[in-house]
Parts: C-alpha cells; sequence; structure tokens
C-alpha cells in the first residue's frame, strides 16, 4: 500500500482512502464530496485526521494512510500504514462495546468513552501495515 498522493480519493468499491505520512508539512483538503458528505482530511508526518461533515472520525498519532475506509453502523475497518507503531483514535458512539481486530486476531473488547472515543494501538513500520476491524456488539 502507499501513500494517497492526492490526500483524499475514492475507491472503485464505494470506499474511500486517505492520508500521506511522508509529507513534512501538514497538508489539507476541505470540502471533498463521497456518498452525500462532505469530508476534510489534514495529514503530514505528525498526525493523520478525518473529518466527516465537520465531525470527528479518524486521528493516527504519528500520521498514516487509510485505504478501503468502510463506515456502517455496526463495523468500520480499514487498511492503515505508516512509519512506526501508531495510536488511532475512532469516534463511534458512546459508551458501546466493541470487538477489535487487526490482521484477523481479535485483541479483545473495548468500550468507547462518553464521547465515543476509541483509542488502539497499532504496530506498524517499514513495508507492514495492518488491516483493521472494529465490531459492534
Amino acid at each position: 500500500m502507499a501513500v494517497i498522493e492526492e490526500l483524499i480519493r475514492k475507491e472503485g468499491n464505494g470506499t474511500i482512502s486517505f492520508g500521506n505520512y511522508t509529507l513534512e508539512e501538514k497538508s489539507k483538503v476541505s470540502d471533498f464530496e463521497h456518498a452525500g458528505d462532505l469530508y476534510k482530511v489534514k495529514t503530514f508526518k505528525e498526525i493523520t485526521k478525518l473529518e466527516k461533515n465537520g465531525l470527528f472520525v479518524y486521528e493516527s498519532v504519528p500520521g498514516t494512510a487509510v485505504k478501503n475506509l468502510s463506515i456502517t453502523d455496526r463495523e468500520v475497518s480499514f487498511a492503515v500504514e505508516g512509519f512506526e507503531d501508531t495510536q488511532i483514535t475512532l469516534e463511534l458512539e458512546a459508551e458501546k462495546e466493541y470487538k477489535v481486530y487487526i490482521d484477523d486476531t481479535n485483541i479483545g473488547k473495548m468500550k468507547t468513552n462518553l464521547g465515543g472515543k476509541l483509542v488502539l494501538s497499532v504496530e506498524l513500520g517499514a513495508n507492514k501495515g495492518s488491516e483493521v476491524r472494529v465490531v459492534k456488539l
């Protein structure tokens, strides 16, 4: 998987891909329309952040590239790549329990906080990306 040179793009399967962790300076794209929603992405080597209709969706520290982000009522899934181990924050339903899978390995159940934030760590590195799936219980 490679970085997303255009910072955000629509994929043929109805998902979106975004992020470029190789950039030295912050870059952003606002008002990117997809499936009736407006997305905003900010990305560079230190952070990648995605908003949908002005609301928080995804953040990684340090920056990442995300491919095939799919969000449904029950599941969030995507592939992620970066230079090093990364902390990812997702906005989900408040105070709900989710089962988290990384590379098809169940890493356990996690509960979102009052604001709906779920924080997880993913081991990334040179030529090593991961598949992430978060399923509502």
